[in-house]
């Protein structure tokens, strides 16, 4: 996907679209990941629509939960979405941001071969 050390660097119109569709993954990812989050709290929890986009919203972002959960089913729900949106968020965060360290590194690289 990214070119190698021996490449040259990438023009800025190129690396300004791979910046974007990395930005479209991620922004991909993350909106799959709270739907699943809502869906969960909406059917498991039984949290109106709104609000169970609230709580997978508040677990997403890392802020915590908001609404009390009434049965340890939601509870263990709302574990498990907790620990598995940590791991996404880190990795939407590595997908959003490869672009930009991958030109970085290689400018280092470029810089020095040249």
């Amino acid at each position: 996907m990214f070119e190698t050390r021996r490449q040259k660097l990438l023009s800025r119109p190129h690396f300004v679209r791979r910046q974007l569709a990395s930005l479209l993954l991620g922004l991909s990812v993350l909106a799959v990941v709270l739907g699943i989050g809502v869906a969960g709290y909406h059917w498991i929890a039984g949290l109106p629509w709104v609000d169970a986009l609230l709580d997978a919203s508040m677990i997403l972002s890392g802020m915590g939960p908001v609404s009390q959960l009434p049965s340890d089913a939601a509870k263990i729900f709302a574990s498990a979405y907790a620990l598995f949106s940590g791991v996404i968020f880190i990795s939407v965060m590595a997908i959003i941001l490869s672009p930009s360290v991958h030109r970085l590194l290689h400018k280092f690289h470029v810089d020095e071969d040249g």
